[in-house]
Formats: C-alpha cells, structure tokens, sequence
C-alpha cells in the first residue's frame, strides 16, 4: 500500500519517500481498519484530494485546517470545504462573513472552495481521514507527520508561499516555516467559539498583499453561487 502513485505526480518527489516510512505502513492499515467497520470521511478516492487540486509548484498560499468535517456527504478532503448541495458549516460561515466585510464579495449560497485550490491556495488538513460522527477520531495515528511534511516540502520550495495559521492548533506548525522567506499569517479560528477574535483580523487582506508581495498572481476569493 506504500505505492506513491497514491499521490498526485507533482507531489510524488517530495512526499514518495513518507510513504515508504514504517508510520505510514501502519497509518494505512488503521485507515483500512477503520474503513472495514463502519464510514470514514472522505472517500478513499479523495483522501489526497488538496494535493490533487493544488500542484506542489502552484502552491501561493497553505491554509491548514484541523480535520476532515464528519457528517455524510460533507468533507470532500479540501479543508474548511464541502461538497456543493451541503450547507455551509459554521466555521466557513465565519470566514465568508469577515471576506464580505473585508472585501465586499457576497457571501456564496454554496461551502465548496474549489475555486481557491484551483488558484494556488492548498486547502490542507493536518489529519487527513475521519471516523463518521467522531471529531478528530483520527488524531495521532500518523497524518500529521505526513501533513508535517506536507508544510515543510511547500516550506523549502526555492518559491516563496503564503502560509495561514488560524488558531492554537494550526499555530504549533510554526517551527516547520522559515518566516524569513515566507510569510505567515496568524489569527483567531474562525470557529463559533473563537469568531469574535477572528471577525475584523483582515486576513484575505494581508494573505494578498503577502502573495502580491512575492510576485505572484493575488488570489479572487469570490466563489461562484450554484444557483
């Protein structure tokens, strides 16, 4: 199962040799395990799913979430994301509210954000499977040494990145980026409990103005209704 064409081919030179590591060996069989009893989120075939739609030289900005959304149909393996015809969850709630604030763009009737990772702008999740119905079921089994390097292959690219730290989870990533070379973006999460700190931070602003700064394309953080 360690067979790197799991991964998207841009990926597969920085990231091959983790998956011929022992952690992932056994990462593989808890997930299969799990998968044998009962639902886990996403679907195998979108596990890679960020990887897939952003290429590792096209990466402008890397926005870590914690883990993937656990209710059915929901999670499609792009973080803070869901598939289109599902309601958008709360956090994302949040973070379309502060960009029609911020930005004046209409807050979307859809949570699908395809339409970032499509720009550069690699939605990661620092565990990438999930137990249905089970928040962070997952943890500590291995993902986040395989997202570790993840952030650290995007942080020693010769190609300056974007990188967007919301909250204390996504904060304790920090030691992985050189913030002399790439800029780090920090804030409150944008979740029900923290959203009075994350309302007013101005992040799109910022990560913008930082991607502008390193002589790339800014992002269109518009995101289309689907009627």
């Amino acid at each position: 199962m360690t067979d790197t064409s799991m991964l998207p081919e841009s990926w597969r030179g920085v990231l091959g040799e983790e998956l011929q590591k022992p952690y992932f060996a056994r990462l593989t069989e808890f997930v299969e395990e799990e998968r044998a009893k009962g639902p886990v989120f996403p679907p195998k075939d979108e596990v890679f799913a960020a990887l897939d739609a952003t290429p590792y030289d096209k990466v402008k900005v890397l926005i870590l979430g914690q883990d993937p959304y656990h209710g059915e149909g929901q999670g499609h393996g792009l973080c803070f994301s869901v598939r289109p015809g599902v309601k958008t969850p709360p956090s994302l709630r949040n973070i379309y509210k502060e960009m029609h604030e911020e930005l004046g763009h209409p807050i979307p009737d859809n949570g699908y954000l395809m339409p970032w990772a499509e720009q550069g702008v690699l939605l990661l999740n620092a565990v990438l499977t999930v137990r249905s119905g089970e928040a962070n079921s997952h943890k500590n089994k291995g993902w986040e040494k395989f997202t570790d390097a993840v952030i650290t292959a995007v942080a020693s690219r010769p190609d300056p990145a974007v990188f967007v730290l919301w909250g204390n989870y996504a904060q304790k990533k920090l030691p992985l980026i050189d913030e002399e070379r790439h800029v780090v973006v920090k804030g409150a999460h944008p979740s029900p409990l923290s959203a009075k700190k994350f309302f007013g931070s101005r992040p799109f602003t910022q990560i913008n103005e930082a991607v502008a700064a390193q002589g790339h394309e800014p992002i269109d953080w518009r995101i289309p209704d689907l009627g």
